[in-house]
């Protein structure tokens, strides 16, 4: 059979481009021809049903939501470490094992020094080689099962040799390219503060296509379960490597307390040319018998310990605060530092975040100052050396005043930032939209560099992303470091870039509050810009992730005369402001006027596909339920809201009545 084969085919190929990409760091695919494998894999899948499997890789894509983790009990706890930032105290907890295991009768003490990944525990268990549990840590006793959002990390076997029932355990993390990517696809101000805290907020949403987009790994380092498995921990970690799964390769047996000493030392300057956060040596009794008879406290294995390493610092001094713009106005001090190394590289400024971090620092201009890069992208001023303070130092001015156009700032009520509100002639916010509209997940318009939209601007040849469509070859070439070849690349990227998808544009926009995600839900909910510009704040808070001040957000900027008139220039440069034309032909509107409320698992739609096609058709969806609502779809498990509309007589039918509306 054609498909079967064909389907065979691509699981493989697929499998072993992910392998290439996150286990060996090699891939010869780009994401783009990535990501064009699994829609072929996903179309002959959907095309024949009964040729899917609980291990295919079309699995990962997600789509489900989980309407609430629920908990589910560890077959042993899952004990914290205890952790040091002292060798000296590496040294007493060796000697302690040593002492422990001789009261044993044992003098057998080798140890696996294992890099610590910044990350989130969690379990994972399979039965006849297919994975059938993934579990968040929790309290150690029990956590929640979130196997619908383990499914989708690509370093995760979905099936593994059958080798009975066993448990693996591990660290989810993010790797440092996929997090940089992903907090470009974010608004400034949501933005993730490190890896960690990317993935722990990942792991708890409950949309598992959006956990599949944000692309995390899987680093295993426990095994238990099968019969005759080794008694050495060392060699379980090549067990779990024959079984397909990322152990991060570096890892080493020692028996000697130098050989730990010198591991520590070895990668506590090779970590920062890792991919990936590691902010410590895990440290544990090779023998896994010998640790059962050391046993535990009430919360850590006698047998291990983590060593973290201390936060990279650095002693400089604050030179200047300079105050960087925006795209969307907000002022941010800057420090400008005597150049210093740390963390195997030269720093020369750090954020300050705020006025408020000023204030409570108490840091002048001239302060010799303590730097911090430990688990940071941005390294941070930590604090003030007070009695090296000089005679000359100076008081951090808040400024009046745009720093780029002079505009007298605005600081709203209850916010800690000031902005500047000349949003249509300051400089530097034009700036920051241009190289917002250009970056990688908006309009991907690589000609258009820095120094480039330095010259546009300054020139006055561009006050809007719109004027980048009628620029002209003559313009261009006139140009610093701009002959005519470079002329014709951008003109060429910006052709291109009219062909980008509706949805992009919407991020492209750089509206506040408005991330990738969030435009690609508003893309399907309101198929055009024409629909999306007469929504109500109401009918946007229906749209999942939608709030009330994203909802605001996002009718202030289409009330703005100038946002208007750059939508009129892009449609003249023949950017797509429609979704498709699959999404804006005529539908019939048998829903006119209708309020429609969904709750449940649905079989055969999210929420928001089934919201979008309410919306398409004239009606309304509602996330609460009263005497108004119109209509309440109850798929599985409906809770409260189907409840309360049998009370209230607001008409319920399932999700076959509701298709056959549709």
């Amino acid at each position: 059979m054609y498909a079967a084969e064909k389907i065979a085919e691509l699981r493989t190929e697929i499998e072993r481009h992910n392998h290439l990409y996150y286990i060996e760091a090699k891939p010869e695919l780009s994401d783009y021809e990535f990501d064009k494998l699994i829609e072929q894999l996903v179309a002959l899948e959907r095309q024949f049903p009964e040729l899917v499997t609980p291990d295919s890789p079309s699995q990962r894509v997600g789509g489900a939501i989980t309407k609430e983790f629920v908990s589910v009990v560890h077959r042993e706890p899952m004990l914290s470490l205890s952790n040091t930032y002292s060798l000296g105290e590496v040294e007493e907890f060796y000697n302690r094992v040593k002492k422990l295991l001789a009261l044993e009768g044992v003098s057998e003490q080798g140890m696996v020094a294992e890099l610590k990944f910044d990350g989130v525990a969690i379990s994972l268990l399979y039965r006849e080689g297919l994975l059938v549990r993934g579990a968040t840590r929790g309290d150690g006793i029990q956590g929640d099962d979130i196997t619908v959002n383990i499914r989708t990390i690509p370093t995760v076997p979905l099936k593994i040799p059958d080798v009975g029932e066993i448990e693996v355990r591990g660290e989810v993390f993010m790797r440092k390219e996929d997090f940089e990517q992903l907090n470009e696809s974010r608004p400034e101000e949501e933005r993730f503060a490190n890896p960690r805290n990317a993935t722990a907020g990942t792991l708890k949403l409950q949309d598992s296509a959006e956990v599949a987009r944000r692309r995390m790994s899987f680093v295993a380092y426990y095994l238990k379960g099968i019969g005759d498995e080794s008694t050495e921990h060392f060699s379980r970690l090549k067990l779990l490597e024959k079984l397909g799964f990322y152990t991060g390769n570096h890892y080493k047996l020692c028996h000697e307390r130098q050989e730990i000493d010198e591991f520590i030392a070895e990668w506590s300057e090779k970590r920062w040319k890792l991919p990936y956060e590691t902010d410590g040596v895990v440290l544990k009794l090779n023998d896994v018998t010998l640790r059962e008879r050391l046993g535990a406290t009430a919360k850590s294995p006698r047998w291990a310990i983590a060593y973290k390493y201390p936060a990279q610092q650095a002693r400089t001094v604050l030179n200047a605060v300079v105050f960087q713009v925006g795209r969307l106005g907000s002022i941010t001090p800057v420090a400008e530092l005597e150049p210093v190394l740390l963390a195997g590289s030269t720093v020369s400024r750090s954020t300050l975040h705020n006025f408020d971090e000023i204030e409570r620092l108490g840091v002048m201009i001239h302060d010799r100052v303590i730097i911090e890069k430990s688990g940071e992208v941005i390294p941070k001023v930590m604090s003030v050396v007070l009695d090296e303070r000089p005679s000359d130092a100076t008081s951090v001015v808040i400024p009046s005043h745009c720093p780029a156009c002079e505009t007298p700032l605005e600081k709203p009520e209850g916010e800690v930032s000031y902005y500047c509100p000349n949003e249509e002639e300051c400089p530097a916010q034009i700036r920051g939209r241009l190289l917002h509209f250009a970056s990688r997940n908006a309009m991907d318009i690589k000609s258009l560099g820095k120094a480039l939209v330095d010259q546009l601007v300054a020139l006055k040849l561009v006050k809007d992303v719109g004027d980048l469509y009628f620029l002209q070859e003559p313009q261009l070439e006139k140009l610093e470091r701009m002959g005519r070849k470079s002329a014709q690349n951008l003109l060429r990227a910006l052709e291109e870039s009219r062909a980008k998808s509706y949805e992009r544009l919407l991020y492209a926009l750089g509206i506040r509050h408005v991330g990738r995600a969030t435009a690609r839900e508003l893309s399907q909910a309101y198929p055009s810009i024409e629909t999306l510009m007469l929504a109500t704040e109401e009918q946007l808070s229906t749209v999942p992730d939608i709030g009330s001040v994203v909802a605001r957000s996002i009718l202030d900027y289409f009330a703005k005369p100038s946002a208007q008139h750059l939508l009129e220039k892009l449609q003249e440069a023949g950017l797509n402001l429609c979704a498709s034309e699959s999404t804006v032909q005529q539908i019939n509107r048998n829903f006119e006027g209708l309020t429609v409320l969904f709750t449940g698992v649905l079989d055969h739609y999210t929420r928001q596909q089934a919201a979008e096609l309410v919306v398409e058709r004239g009606g309304r969806a509602v996330e609460s339920v009263s005497k108004k609502t119109g209509l309440v779809v109850a798929g599985h498990d409906a809770g409260s809201k189907f409840d309360k509309a049998l009370k209230l007589g607001v008409r319920v039918v399932s999700e076959d009545e509701f298709e056959e509306m549709l």
